[in-house]
């Protein structure tokens, strides 16, 4: 005879395997979309980066990442009763060993996301610094303080208790995306600037990256695993109740439903925006809208309506251009991939509009703690964020050389071209046919901005 809650059990793990798998797929993904909007003599430094944010990024994390999660938890949780020794019992632990993994291609991400804000001005020794301390502390303190066993933002956590609702996330727009986009911005910020991407006036300068298809293609592999990271979440395919089982199809179909509504009406939204603001409709912000609307929906999509989903989607997506050019033109920060408008405050608007459009109803209860939530993970971002490039900044240098920002990191950082044949005897201000090291294009008529 067949145990039921031993099959559901296997049929579930094996379900949080597969979509592991798919989230780490996501990897490829930003390694296409971050290479395609730098410079070509910069997309071996941007690959390298992306490699090293999972190999590296997965042994810190099962070194002491997954235990710091479960140590902030514990730390914050309303009854106490926190164990060191129970915090870091994984490692020997077989059995927590699919749900370690599972954590460990979130947290990857969360580092990846930072990588397209700082690119092609930041020391290669720096960004492996600050990608072993957000794997080892930023994000796991707030995967703990949020999705951890009564940990501080859960309704048995000592905010959470406080306000008398649970910070509402499920899969990770604020928690792994809109921390991801923060840190970017503040590492974005203290790098400031690539040479040439601000005039004289302080006008900003189009850098154009290298390859649309990259970015195109990434793109679409992240809407992809996306399916993995949103779905994948929903845990409990099967669910054993005595001599019952129970397939959780209603759930796993609202996920999958406002998951794939929201990046179509990114993409729609985004695209609408850009025609109106710029006269014609931006290819590379539509990318952006669809992953905007990605993020805005992740932390949403197993508790709104469709159609809430759908607003959600729009939103986020259409906030995409607008915050980009308030954070480049008004703020003056090079955030070269538009990290901070598609994870950062994406991921913030559509968390925070998940009471809006619960299927449950409004509660201004949830509202508050959303708010507080929000408040909680950007405060502890942007202070440790500092803190670590602070500390690459003093011991090993955060931003490279003018004279090597001008050669171009591939050759500075890793002593190689991406695309050696189209390196002229001119050396990297050719590196690759159209383009000028400050990204002008080249036409009959000389050098352009765009």
């Amino acid at each position: 005879m067949v145990d039921l809650a031993t099959l559901s059990s296997g049929v579930n793990t094996v379900w949080v395997l597969v979509a592991s798998f798919l989230i780490f797929f996501m990897q490829a993904g930003f390694a296409l979309l971050e290479a395609g909007q730098v410079r070509a003599k910069n997309a071996a430094n941007v690959l390298m980066k992306n490699m090293m944010d999972w190999s590296i990024g997965v042994l810190v994390y099962f070194l002491l990442g997954f235990g710091i999660a479960a140590t902030a938890a514990g730390l914050t949780a309303a009854d106490g009763g926190f164990s060191l020794a129970s915090a870091f019992a994984y490692i020997t632990d077989s059995s927590a060993w699919v749900g370690w993994l599972f954590g460990a291609v979130f947290a990857a991400t969360a580092a990846t996301i930072v990588s397209g804000a700082v690119a092609e001005r930041i020391k290669f020794k720096a960004y492996l610094f600050y990608s072993v301390g957000i794997t080892a502390l930023v994000y796991p303190v707030i995967q703990g303080f949020a999705w951890g066993s009564n940990g501080l933002l859960t309704s048995g956590g000592l905010l959470g208790a406080a306000i008398g609702a649970g910070y509402m996330d499920f899969a990770g727009a604020t928690v792994v995306h809109m921390l991801g986009g923060v840190a970017g911005l503040v590492g974005a910020w203290m790098l400031g600037p690539r040479r040439g991407r601000f005039d004289d006036d302080g006008n900003s300068v189009p850098i154009p990256g290298h390859s649309i298809t990259f970015a195109f293609l990434g793109t679409f592999i992240l809407a992809f695993g996306w399916y993995g990271f949103n779905v994948g979440t929903q845990a409990t395919v099967l669910s054993a109740s005595g001599d019952a089982v129970t397939f959780m199809g209603s759930e796993l179909g609202r996920v999958a439903l406002n998951t794939t509504l929201a990046m179509g009406a990114g993409a729609v939204a985004a695209t609408v925006v850009t025609t109106y603001t710029e006269g014609k409709p931006d290819p590379l912000f539509a990318a952006n809208g669809l992953l905007a609307g990605l993020v805005a929906i992740t932390g949403a999509v197993v508790h709104v309506t469709w159609w809430g989903g759908i607003v959600i989607g729009l939103l986020g997506g259409a906030q995409a251009p607008i915050v980009y050019r308030f954070v480049v033109d008004r703020l003056g920060i090079d955030d070269v991939c538009g990290v901070f408008p598609v994870h950062g405050s994406a991921g913030a608007l559509g968390t925070v509009l998940i009471p809006v459009f619960a299927v449950g109803g409004f509660s201004a209860t949830q509202l508050a703690m959303q708010v507080v939530g929000i408040l909680v993970i950007v405060a502890w971002t942007v202070v440790t964020s500092y803190a670590i490039f602070k500390l690459a900044d003093v011991t090993v240098g955060l931003k490279v050389s003018a004279e090597e920002e001008a050669e171009g990191l591939d050759r500075g950082e890793h002593g190689m071209e991406a695309y050696p044949e189209f390196v002229g005897e001119s050396g990297p201000e050719s590196s690759f046919p159209g383009t000028t090291a400050d990204g002008g294009v080249v036409t009959d008529g000389g050098v352009t901005d765009e």
